[in-house]
């Protein structure tokens, strides 16, 4: 810390400190050649089983341990197991590892362990239900993890994790419910890229079963990502999806709206990091907006060349084709490390000229 004198260590505390992490390194060893040798030997014991515990309590990145815990409930704790006993094992295999992933939210195996255990739950149920058991723990597991999301929004390791619990519920939760959760994750911060991410996946099912008219829909998309670029034109995500909405650029108005209303935000945002400035240039800085409001001007107005030619006549394509070659004139002296993919894409644009 600055401002906090730093006190010298004497040789024996140093000394002391040294033998303590030996120490601490010789148990880790001798409990790491301990398992894999029961694990060679095929010890499928409890004793095993609580080896295994105290090693992921230490390094919940040993993925064989991990592996060997579940041979050893596969090959004899579940075997004499009752099913509501087996529930309970895996119920405190849960809380284990939520326990884990506070201290290590992006270890994959981790994960990958939650997952088993789901996999694994036991038909039956209190009631007649023998999906009982298993709708309730993939409910709980669908709130956990979306509490999760409220602590952490961008969390992309919890958002893949929920795709999965998503599509292995008992009973699947509405497509629609699904756009909802999106739309408040988003309109509480537009820069949550995983958010927008999911809305590309939600979308095209509700179309595709019509629950949503496309045309409408998207209308409404492109008005909510309108405002996000309003409130921050420097995020890339934002960026991302709308030409996700606007996809190879085969409807001619939305596209020429669209330019017409990134062409109006360049304008009304002068300081934007979007435009180009002398200053910024002098600074080398490099950012999300490279990839944004320019750079999205290139690429839609080349899906205008592209697509709509005999619409747009002889003299409007060339006045395109110049405006593109100076938006990336503009964009290597914004973006100077990237200088040669501007020029190559020029260059692209050249030869497609001739």
């Amino acid at each position: 810390m600055h401002g906090v004198r730093r006190s010298r260590e004497s040789r024996e505390a140093r000394e002391a400190r040294r033998q303590r992490e030996q120490e601490e390194l010789n148990t880790y060893l001798s409990l790491q050649e301990d398992i894999l040798s029961r694990k060679k030997d095929k010890d499928w014991s409890k004793d095993a089983f609580d080896l295994t515990t105290r090693m992921l309590n230490k390094n919940p990145e040993f993925y064989t341990v991990w592996n060997y815990r579940r041979l050893i409930l596969l090959n004899n704790i579940f075997r004499n197991s009752s099913p509501h006993e087996k529930i309970d094992i895996l119920a405190n295999e849960l809380v284990m590892t939520i326990s884990a992933l506070k201290v290590h939210p992006k270890v994959y195996w981790i994960w990958n362990h939650r997952r088993w255990c789901l996999e694994n739950i036991p038909e039956g149920g209190d009631d007649d239900d023998m999906q009982g058991w298993r709708k309730t723990c993939w409910k709980r597991e669908l709130y956990l993890v979306e509490q999760m999301l409220d602590a952490d929004p961008r969390n992309f390791h919890a958002w893949d994790y929920r795709r999965y619990v998503l599509s292995s519920m008992p009973i699947q939760r509405p497509e629609t419910a699904e756009l909802a959760y999106t739309t408040k994750k988003i309109e509480s911060d537009f820069s949550n890229f995983s958010a927008w991410h999911q809305r590309t996946k939600v979308l095209p099912r509700l179309w595709e079963s019509g629950k949503l008219d496309k045309a409408q829909s998207l209308q409404q998309e492109f008005v909510l990502v309108q405002n996000a670029m309003w409130a921050d034109p420097d995020d890339q995500s934002v960026w991302l999806y709308h030409r996700w909405l606007i996809g190879s650029g085969d409807d001619y108005d939305s596209l020429t709206r669209e330019i017409k209303g990134i062409h109006e935000l360049l304008e009304e945002q002068p300081d934007s990091k979007c435009m180009f400035s002398p200053i910024l240039a002098t600074l080398n800085l490099t950012n999300a907006c490279v990839s944004g409001c320019m750079e999205t001007l290139v690429h839609y107005k080349r899906l205008l060349i592209r697509s709509h030619t005999s619409r747009l006549g002889p003299e409007g394509t060339q006045i395109l084709r110049e405006e593109c070659l100076g938006l990336l004139k503009q964009l290597e002296e914004l973006d100077p490390l990237r200088r040669q993919r501007y020029r190559d894409l020029g260059a692209l644009r050249r030869r497609h000229c001739q």
